[in-house]
């Protein structure tokens, strides 16, 4: 009697045991497959991270042949680097004709920053013979997004200067633009008559201003004011053509086939001294 007891009651505790080795069974493999699964991940991230830094590298290295080529007409061009990474360039130079989009502050959208001017350039850019062959023509500047609102200052004003004359004697006009009737009985800016809606495919821009007849002009400043923009210009029929602006550089940097990294940078000239378009009051 005392032996089937005791079989019983081994028999019994072999199968909690069984159940108690399933169960650390389970969790061990549990917590080994969670621990894996990190490993693999926190090992693709770093995989992913090194290449998102190769292809940055290369995007930045196609910049850097590009502003060393010095090329302006070839737009588009790729060159091959180790460790399994490249990168694509292509050159969009500023210039022309008739319509042109003028040099965004940021790329994307092209929009000029409210008090950081942008220069349209009437000469082509020379360090070692500066303001040679000055323009004259007529020229139309384009600005102001749709759904701008005066109310909240949300569209832009244009303060306009001139660099014109001869070498040894220029001089510097200035105009100011305001679409906004409200601002202008306050700050003397041209609003009615001179203003007009720009047209369909004009850049996209809602307002244009044709600046009085040019002569000799070395050098334009766009500035807005109260608000950013983008801003365009085209020269009259038969003017002759704005010469070269710069370029908008974009670069794609692919590593390991599969990472891609862009670099978007515009190559200007150097920025012109704040000094010689000092601020003043403007007045009717």
């Amino acid at each position: 009697m005392f032996k089937n007891n005791l079989f019983r009651l081994l028999e019994s505790q072999s199968g909690q045991a069984l159940l108690i080795v399933v169960l650390v069974l389970v969790v061990a493999l549990t917590v080994g497959l969670s621990v894996t699964s990190r490993s693999i991940t926190s090992l693709k991230n770093s995989q992913n991270q090194a290449s998102s830094q190769k292809a940055l590298s290369a995007a930045e290295a196609g910049v850097e042949q590009a502003i060393k080529s010095q090329n302006q007409t070839n737009l588009a061009g790729s060159f091959t680097q180790q460790y399994n990474a490249n990168y694509q360039t292509s050159i969009a130079s500023i210039s022309g004709v008739g319509q042109f989009l003028v040099r965004g502050d940021n790329s994307s959208v092209n929009e000029i920053t409210k008090g950081n001017p942008v220069y349209i350039w009437t000469t082509n850019y020379s360090a070692s013979n500066p303001w040679a062959d000055p323009w004259s023509g007529t020229l139309t500047i384009y600005w102001g997004d749709p759904g701008g609102s005066c109310a909240n200052n949300t569209v832009a004003a244009l303060e306009v200067s001139v660099i014109s004359g001869s070498r040894t004697n220029p001089t510097l006009q200035r105009y100011a633009y305001d679409p906004c009737s409200g601002r202008t009985s306050q700050t003397g800016f041209v609003n009615s008559g001179a203003i007009t809606t720009s047209p369909a495919g004009a850049f996209g821009l809602s307002y244009e201003i044709s600046l009085p007849s040019l002569t000799s002009v070395f050098l334009i400043s766009v500035n807005p004011l109260y608000a950013n923009t983008r801003v365009g210009a085209s020269v009259g029929s038969g003017d002759q053509p704005l010469p070269f602006q710069g370029a908008n550089i974009t670069s794609t940097g692919t590593a390991d086939n599969q990472v891609q990294r862009k670099v978007s940078v515009f190559q200007g000239f150097p920025q012109i001294p704040a000094d010689l378009f000092p601020y003043a009051l403007f007045s009717p």
